[in-house]
């Protein structure tokens, strides 16, 4: 393999030094290998004096990265044991926590698609950009999977209800939703993201940004906050499409129907999972909690029939089992919140609050 045909590319500019995710022809997503190629130059990079800022990009014009490899995860679970799986959850997770405490700044060009892992190796960072082509989702619900990366911990965050209501639809959402969120921090126009890039080689982040940074554009979840914060308060899955299909916005109603089409168990595991995940208050206590979910999720049938139908196949009609939320019991779920015993992330308290 050549160097440009590695599948993260590692260069230096000045005092900036790079990461380029480089599977374009997957929207870069996500492998063992690139999670371990990522640390690896974290390691080398943090104690390094002339490095002073690390930057994350994507190669390719669709996006940062679209998630993690979820074929692989679909034939592990399919015709595995799993374990590839888990080893790879299992570095990719401390990637996220180590990406969240790291000791220079970190800046995550979010540019197009950002999904699933995609959030993971950006959200967590200090310093995360989006543009007018940005468009971040955890989607994990329509693959009969869970908000996982620390993603339940960003979305626990996330104001009223907006969490929620993101990690059961998996909705896509734009610049000003991401900042409104706590996904992002700052908005630059993409046509200004080469001499922003360029900036970092010479200048302070702060000065970069004040170069290149503008207001975002408006976003559509604060004008749906009143039926977002009332619907998704719920206590149950149930009680939250009751309250949509009953809501008089046709927003809320077209939110309800969407729900019914995603697996009933990763709804209820994933409203359970960002409920806790308030609770939990830290990035490594979420990360430990999704890293049992995720597990878990590897037994059931849903996680394989999931991918299948919107990957593999891509028929687009996944067929759940149980089928219905209410075959779903509170047993079923709480069944992958279990301790794993030797097998726990064991992540540790973490070098400090973060995100």
């Amino acid at each position: 393999m050549t160097g440009a045909e590695a599948p993260v590319l590692l260069r230096t500019a000045g005092r900036a030094a790079h990461l380029v995710l480089n599977r374009p022809k997957v929207i870069n997503a996500l492998d063992h290998a690139m999670v371990r190629r990522i640390d690896e130059a974290l390691t080398a990079w943090e104690d390094d004096p002339a490095v002073g800022t690390v930057v994350l990009t994507g190669a390719g014009e669709r996006g940062l990265c679209a998630g993690g490899d979820i074929r692989a995860v679909h034939d592990d679970a399919r015709d595995g044991d799993g374990t590839a799986s888990a080893a790879f959850w299992r570095d990719e997770y401390r990637l996220n926590a180590r990406i969240a405490h790291y000791p220079k700044p970190y800046v995550a060009v979010m540019d197009g698609i950002v999904m699933g892992g995609g959030v993971g190796v950006s959200a967590h960072g200090s310093v995360r950009v989006v543009t007018e082509r940005s468009r971040i989702a955890m989607p994990e619900t329509g693959i009969g999977f869970v908000p996982d990366v620390g993603g339940t911990h960003l979305l626990a965050r996330a104001p009223g209800e907006l969490g929620t209501h993101l990690a059961l639809t998996g909705a896509h959402i734009g610049a000003g939703d991401a900042l409104l969120c706590g996904l992002a921090d700052h908005y630059v126009p993409s046509a200004s993201l080469p001499r922003f890039v360029a900036d970092l080689a010479a200048l302070p982040v702060r000065e970069a940004l004040d170069r290149h940074a503008e207001p975002p554009p408006h976003g559509e979840l604060a004008g749906r906050r009143e039926w977002i914060d009332s619907c998704f308060a719920a206590g149950t899955v149930e009680e939250i499409v009751r309250r949509l299909s009953a809501h008089g916005d046709p927003a809320a109603k077209e939110t309800a129907e969407t729900l019914l089409a995603k697996s009933p168990t990763a709804l209820k595991v994933t409203l359970a999972a960002v409920r806790r995940a308030r609770r939990l208050g830290s990035l490594e206590r979420a990360l430990e909690q999704e890293y049992r979910v995720s597990c878990a999720a590897l037994a059931t049938p849903d996680l394989v029939e999931g991918i299948r139908a919107q990957v593999v196949d891509k028929d687009r009609t996944p067929r759940w089992s149980p089928a219905t939320l209410a075959e779903v019991t509170d047993a079923d779920v709480e069944r992958f919140f279990a301790p794993l015993g030797e097998r726990e992330l064991g992540l540790g308290p973490g070098p400090g609050p973060g995100r």
